[in-house]
């Protein structure tokens, strides 16, 4: 029950009634890690500070993700995270879905790309849904990735910048995962190449001023 411990996705932080926080999740009376970093108990809130710079699935979420496989009743997603996401054939095909009638692969296969949304997190593999507006397959972009860390960078203002030098269309997902839709080639490779100086920079107040006057320079 230390505070500070080292913890890895899976193992067991504390054993009884205490609530479960950022980067942790309830089994039964076990709370339990969903990353690697430290754990801190504090009164009766468990938290896990992570190290690495994988997503930790919240609720509501919006995500971009990969198909990699399916079974009879879901698809197994690549979320960029420690666990992958689910998403369930009923999500697609509705409540009378049958296994014997109803072929996965025909809605969704491997290697797919699709626009998600967290639903829930209370198991260790978080379930994630396609029912919404925009969501589901995406057909075509350039898929970018970075860290999710730096995802709160990419503000309103720092989006609508780049989309505006650019004629880019920028879908942000909260995993760390970025499409990008340009009808000419130059306009993609300078909004790709402003994501990536957004991911690789450090704290810096004057990021989007710098992002403009790179976007200028390379008009």
């Amino acid at each position: 029950m230390s505070e500070n411990q080292f913890v890895l996705p899976g193992d067991v932080i504390v054993t009884g009634d205490y609530r479960p926080e950022q980067n942790v999740i309830l089994e039964g009376n076990k709370l339990m890690s969903t990353a690697i970093g430290f754990s801190e108990i504090k009164d009766d809130l468990v938290t896990v500070t992570p190290l690495t710079g994988l997503y930790t699935p919240k609720t509501d979420d919006l995500i971009i993700g990969k198909i990699v496989s399916h079974n009879a009743l879901s698809w197994q997603v690549d979320i960029n995270s420690y666990y992958s996401g689910i998403l369930t054939a009923s999500d697609i095909f509705g409540k009378d879905y049958s296994p014997s009638r109803d072929d996965l692969s025909l809605k969704l296969k491997t290697g797919d790309i699709i626009l998600a949304r967290i639903a829930n997190v209370n198991s260790r593999d978080p379930l994630i849904t396609i029912i919404g507006e925009n969501l589901g397959k995406i057909d075509s972009g350039e898929l970018i990735k970075i860290s999710p860390t730096k995802i709160p960078r990419l503000t309103g203002s720092v989006i609508q910048t780049i989309e505006a030098s650019t004629n880019a269309t920028i879908t942000v997902g909260q995993n760390g995962l970025i499409i990008l839709k340009c009808d000419n080639s130059t306009g993609l490779k300078k909004s790709i190449a402003s994501i990536k100086m957004i991911g690789m920079a450090q704290h810096d107040a004057n990021l989007e001023e710098k992002i403009q006057k790179f976007l200028d320079e390379n008009n």
